[in-house]
């Protein structure tokens, strides 16, 4: 286990940060009257103990009855009720600077009113109530839409309410598979056949019976913007608590993405079965069959849905990857190869480009600087190729690293980064040999991270580069980010990791690691970049043994 290095400047930082405002009654003096600005409601035992139940945000000087809303269903996915866990909650407030609350919270019955005494900075008192009442959600989103026969997958704006049907075909008889915000309702029934040539009509009904939106569903070819994605169209789609999904000991996995489809893969590396999720919502649908390929490994998909999957290989054993495009099928050995590198490998997979015709294949070993590549060229894989690249060795903290193909022919190179002496060092090499230096944390906090979780796509005649900047330590403040670059030229993402001229948009991690934890060696997290098959969308996903996160972002080019 690695030693922790205290960082003075980030605790101060810290300090300074936790005394902005109250949690309860130790607070510096200041003149607000409005006092408390949110309460917060977390689990005390069961499955979801110290989680976040929910939180209510007040401005209002003039309440005297707080009700915390509790989510009807946790998660909202779900089908639990949390009215027994409503019995002893622990509640938290933040209160504006020299404010107080009598007596101190702590776990109350929010099933009943809480009796309290505010005072404010002036001294004035009055009599408070602090209780919680079960909520029905009011999303009523279309979250995804296919249409059937043909598999024809509905571009959504959620902004216009519409559903594009990008095709020339009849659509007079056509039923659709639908996915809605969690317990939200719709009609007419999808499942039945209607005609979708002239414009059809779906409502959707929230779970709390009130809230509604209708969608127009139509066959149109919806206008792109003439490069990249829309500056705007960041969209989270879903924050999955990895602690919900079997992730008891954080150390024993080493999560990886993939995409197949409609479908989202996770793989823990721990030799389970890789679980499979919706792309647009993060529900999980199921896992996929193995047959004779091995998870202890990474998996790893193309641009078109191809997924690889691979066990992992120490010195003298072999590596096999297996190849599948569908989540019930199991997969085909596709390589085989014998590892005598000295270091283990298996653990970072990545594939650039399509399987079925041209592609680069990379498989970045442990504790070296050296990348295992292979060339597919109309659908055939060539000789396995090791690279030495003039790189410092990545050995330190965790010894990961990735490398990344930046195109489908190996021709303009490859990225890599890693943990390098106490910085986040990422690189360039335009002829997958020689670097040149990209972005790098600078912030003085850069020991306590890791970016050893990239990514790189093209989209919309642009191309793309993510970095996941996982927090090593997440309960000392070192929250991970997300950073999303052009690199149309990958030589021009320079600068610092979140200055660079080239950073498009930038997403901190939500922090879910509760009561299991999170990793204290063997660090590790994946970042995957993959475009939707109509060509409108862009999708990022996300997943570490730190933050125990694994979530969705989307972004699009649709011209508005």
């Amino acid at each position: 286990m690695k030693t922790k290095i205290f960082n003075t400047g980030l605790m101060l930082a810290l300090a300074l940060a936790f005394t902005g405002c109250a949690e309860e009654e130790n607070v510096a003096p200041t003149a607000n009257r409005e006092g408390i600005t949110s309460l917060s409601a977390y689990f005390t035992s069961g499955t979801y103990q110290d989680k976040l139940a929910a939180q209510l945000s007040t401005t209002s000087s003039e309440t005297t009855d707080y009700v915390i809303p509790i989510p009807y269903y946790y998660p909202e996915e779900s089908d639990y009720v949390p009215s027994e866990d409503m019995k002893n909650m622990k509640v938290t407030a933040k209160l504006e600077n020299n404010c107080f609350l009598s007596p101190g919270l702590g776990v109350l019955d929010l099933t009943k009113k809480n009796e309290f005494t505010y005072t404010n900075p002036y001294g004035e008192q009055k009599k408070i109530t602090i209780s919680g009442q079960l909520t029905h959600l009011n999303k009523c989103a279309i979250k995804s839409f296919m249409a059937e026969p043909g598999d024809l997958t509905g571009v959504i704006d959620e902004e216009s309410k519409t559903i594009s049907l990008v095709t020339a075909a009849d659509l007079s008889e056509m039923t659709a598979d639908v996915v809605l915000d969690p317990h939200a309702t719709i009609s007419p029934d999808p499942s039945v056949p209607h005609n979708f040539n002239d414009g059809f009509e779906f409502t959707v009904t929230a779970d709390n019976g009130v809230d509604k939106s209708t969608y127009k569903v139509m066959k149109q070819i919806p206008p792109k913007i003439d490069n990249g994605y829309r500056a705007g169209s960041e969209k989270e789609l879903f924050v999955n608590d990895m602690t919900t999904l079997g992730v008891k000991d954080p150390n024993a996995i080493h999560p990886t993405l993939a995409c197949i489809g409609n479908f989202v893969v996770l793989n823990l590396g721990d030799g389970s079965a890789p679980q499979y999720f919706r792309k647009a919502t993060g529900s999980k649908v199921g896992t996929i069959a193995l047959g004779e390929a091995k998870a202890t490994g990474a998996i790893a998909s193309d641009n078109v849905g191809n997924m690889l999957i691979c066990n992992f290989a120490d010195n003298g054993q072999t590596l096999n990857i297996y190849k599948t495009n569908d989540v019930t099928k199991a997969p085909t050995k596709l390589i085989s190869y014998t590892n005598g590198l000295g270091v283990g490998i298996g653990a970072r997979l990545h594939v650039q480009g399509d399987l079925n015709s041209n592609a680069v294949i990379t498989a970045t070993p442990y504790s070296c600087n050296n990348a295992i590549r292979w060339i597919v060229k109309d659908g055939r894989v060539g000789n396995p190729e090791n690279i030495l690249m003039s790189v410092a060795a990545w050995g330190a903290q965790d010894d990961a690293a990735k490398v990344v193909g930046v195109d489908a022919e190996g021709k303009n190179g490859s990225i890599v980064d890693y943990y390098q002496s106490g910085a986040c060092q990422m690189y360039y090499l335009s002829d997958w040999k020689t670097s040149a230096n990209l972005v790098q944390d600078n912030s003085g906090n850069a020991w306590g991270y890791n970016t050893a979780a990239i990514d790189v796509r093209p989209f919309n005649k642009a191309r793309y580069l993510t970095l996941f900047e996982m927090g090593y330590w997440p309960d000392w403040g070192l929250t991970g980010h997300i950073y999303l670059y052009d690199a149309s030229n990958p030589a021009s993402v320079t600068g610092t990791t979140d200055g660079s001229s080239m950073l498009k948009y930038a997403y901190t991690i939500p922090d879910n690691f509760g009561s299991v934890g999170y990793a204290s060696d063997g660090r590790f997290a994946d970042v995957l970049v993959t475009p939707s098959e109509d060509g409108y969308f862009l999708y990022i996903f996300y997943a570490s043994n730190t933050h125990l996160s694994f979530g969705g972002i989307q972004v699009d080019c649709i011209k508005k």
